[in-house]
């Protein structure tokens, strides 16, 4: 039964991975893709790694499974977040649907 919910886990997150990756080839900037990628990505993975957790049970493989879910938790979302920084302080445009621009508004408030 576990290794059916396992299964189930592993679906459900190669569903997510692969949806973050028709977002990062779909949409039109860098911002929207970084979102893809963080929020789809991250969430795929975890998945992927938590079907790995119930289908293995408790072993060596789960501890590790476990501790490389929490690195990609910390570490994607704050990686995301200083690309998009140091996209907008290099110059890259937003897309011209976009609706508002924060790091601007912080900027310009700062002046």
């Amino acid at each position: 039964m576990s290794s059916l919910i396992g299964l189930i886990l592993m679906g459900i997150g190669l569903l997510f991975d692969l949806f973050g990756c028709i977002g990062l080839v779909r949409l039109p900037d860098v911002y929207n893709r970084l979102q893809a990628a963080t929020k789809c990505v991250t969430l795929g993975t975890c998945f992927l790694l938590s079907g790995v957790m119930v289908s293995e049970g408790v072993s060596a493989l789960s501890v590790k499974a476990l501790v490389c879910m929490i690195f990609i938790l910390i570490i994607s979302p704050t990686a995301a977040h200083a690309i998009a920084r140091g996209a907008h302080l290099s110059g890259v445009k937003l897309w011209e649907g976009s609706v508002c621009d924060k790091y601007a508004e912080d900027r310009e408030g700062k002046k």
